[in-house]
C-alpha cells in the first residue's frame, strides 16, 4: 500500500508534529508532503522520510513567514500530485485538507481543528495583528472559508482529536467524525520525583492560552509560578510577571521534563482542542488546574486528577487554586498516572490502525458512495488553478 502523510508544515515539533511521527512508524515507508519545511528543527524520525514541499519553500522568506502567506496556501496544496497513493492521511490544523486525492484513494483526514484563524477564533487573531494583517484578512478570510468548506468534500473519512472538534467538524463542515485522542508519550515521563513549591504554566505564548491570567492570579496570591514557552506574547508577559514568576522561555525537553515531574501543579488556563500538557503534567503524577472548556473536558474528566474552573478570569484562577490546595493531600500520583496511560501512543495506533482498515477494505464495495458530495451547495465551487512549472513541488534534498 502507497501511503502519504500531508501535513499543514514542518517547523517546529508540536503536538501536531508528534501525531506525525507517530503515523511515520505506522507507515515507516510513507512519503510527506508539507507546505514548508525547516529541516534543522524536525526530528531524525521525520527526515528519514520523503519530504515534498510546495512553492510556498521556494519564496524568500517563506519558511519564517509563512503565516502570511496563508492566502497561497490552497493554491500551493492543489498541486501536489498524489496520483497513485493508496492512501492518504491528511494532519489537519492550517490547512492540509485542501489536497486533491487521486483517483481510487482513501484520504482520512486527523483533524487537530479546523483552521481557528478563519473560524471560531478569526476575531481574536484579528485583534492580535496590525493593520495590514487585518485588511489582508478582511479581504481573503471569505475565500478561504468557502474554500475550507469546499474541500471537505474531498475527505472520506475525518478524525477528531476531541469530542469538542469533532462538534466543530459538524459545525463548520456538516460532517460526522470518529474520536481518536491524539498520542501522548506518556512512557516518556515518570511520577517518582517529589513536588516542589512552585506551580507551572507551559506551552507556546499565545494570547488564546491566557497564561496572562496564571500570571496576574499568582501575582495576586503571591505563589511561585514557573513558565515555560516561548512565543509572541512572551515581551508583553515580562512586564506583567511578579517577583516570583519565573519565565524561562523555551526550553528543551529535558527541562521542561524536570519541572514537570517536580511541580505542585499545572496550571492550564486556555482553551484548547485537545491540549497535551495537561495529560503530560499527569503521566508525572502531578495534578492540574484547568479551564473548564473544549479537550480539558475530556482529559481531565475526574476531580481524582485535578480542579477545573469554569469563568476565564483572575478570580476565578484564584479560587480554583485555593480550592486546590484545601484538597492537595488526597491527589493520589499513582492513580494520576494511571489515568494519563488512556492517552499513550499505542492506544492512537491501534484505533487509527483499525479505522483505516475498515475505510481501505470499504474501498471497493461502494466507490460511488466514498466520493459523493457531503455539501451540494459547496462542491460547485471552482479549485485553484495550477501554477506554471517554475512552482512545482520539491522533494526535501532536491
Amino acid at each position: 500500500m502507497k501511503v502519504a502523510i500531508v501535513h499543514y508544515w514542518l517547523v517546529t515539533m508540536r503536538g501536531g508534529e508528534k501525531v506525525v511521527e507517530s503515523l511515520c512508524e505506522m507507515f515507516p515507508e510513507a512519503d510527506i508532503f508539507t507546505l514548508v519545511l525547516d529541516e534543522r528543527r524536525i526530528s531524525k524520525a521525520l527526515k528519514t522520510h520523503r519530504i515534498v514541499t510546495s512553492f510556498i519553500q521556494k519564496i524568500p522568506g517563506g519558511r519564517r513567514f509563512y503565516r502570511q502567506l496563508l492566502p497561497l496556501m490552497p493554491f500551493a496544496l492543489e498541486q501536489f500530485d498524489l496520483t497513485g497513493y493508496d492512501l492518504i492521511i491528511s494532519s489537519e490544523s492550517g490547512p492540509a485538507k485542501g489536497i486533491v486525492p487521486g483517483p481510487g484513494s482513501v484520504h482520512i483526514c486527523y483533524c487537530h481543528s479546523p483552521m481557528r484563524y478563519i473560524w471560531d477564533h478569526y476575531h481574536v487573531y484579528l485583534h492580535e495583528t496590525g493593520w495590514v494583517g487585518r485588511t489582508a484578512m478582511a479581504v481573503f478570510a471569505p475565500m478561504l472559508r468557502a474554500w475550507d468548506v469546499t474541500t471537505a468534500s474531498r475527505v472520506d473519512h475525518f478524525v477528531a482529536n476531541s469530542h469538542h472538534v469533532a462538534k466543530r467538524i459538524q459545525r463548520f463542515y456538516g460532517r460526522g467524525s470518529t474520536v481518536i485522542n491524539p498520542p501522548v508519550a506518556v512512557e516518556d515521563f515518570c511520577a517518582t520525583q517529589p513536588a516542589g513549591d512552585f506551580y507551572l504554566c507551559a506551552g507556546h505564548l499565545v494570547g488564546y492560552k491566557r497564561v496572562d491570567l496564571a500570571i496576574e492570579a499568582f501575582n495576586q496570591m503571591d505563589r511561585p509560578l514557573v513558565v515555560i514557552g516561548g512565543g509572541p506574547q512572551f515581551k508583553a508577559l515580562q512586564k506583567i510577571a511578579g517577583p516570583k514568576t519565573k519565565l524561562m522561555g523555551a526550553q528543551e525537553f529535558p527541562v521542561l521534563k524536570d519541572y514537570m515531574e517536580r511541580c505542585r501543579a499545572l496550571v492550564f488556563p486556555g482553551e484548547e482542542d485537545f491540549g497535551i500538557v495537561p495529560v503530560e503534567a499527569m503521566a508525572c503524577g502531578r495534578p492540574v488546574i484547568v479551564f473548564n472548556r473544549g479537550g480539558a473536558r475530556e482529559t481531565v474528566s475526574s476531580d481524582a486528577v485535578g480542579v477545573k474552573f469554569d469563568i476565564q478570569s483572575v478570580e476565578s484562577l484564584v479560587t480554583a487554586v485555593r480550592r486546590f490546595e484545601a484538597v492537595e493531600h488526597t491527589f493520589d500520583t499513582l492513580a494520576i498516572r494511571k489515568h494519563a496511560e488512556k492517552f499513550n501512543k499505542s492506544v492512537f495506533q491501534t484505533r487509527l490502525r483499525a479505522l483505516i482498515d475498515r475505510e481501505m477494505a470499504a474501498k471497493g464495495e461502494a466507490p460511488a458512495r466514498r466520493r459523493k458530495s457531503h455539501s451540494p451547495t459547496t462542491a460547485s465551487l471552482p479549485t485553484w488553478s495550477r501554477p506554471k512549472d517554475a512552482l512545482r513541488p520539491r522533494a526535501w534534498g532536491e
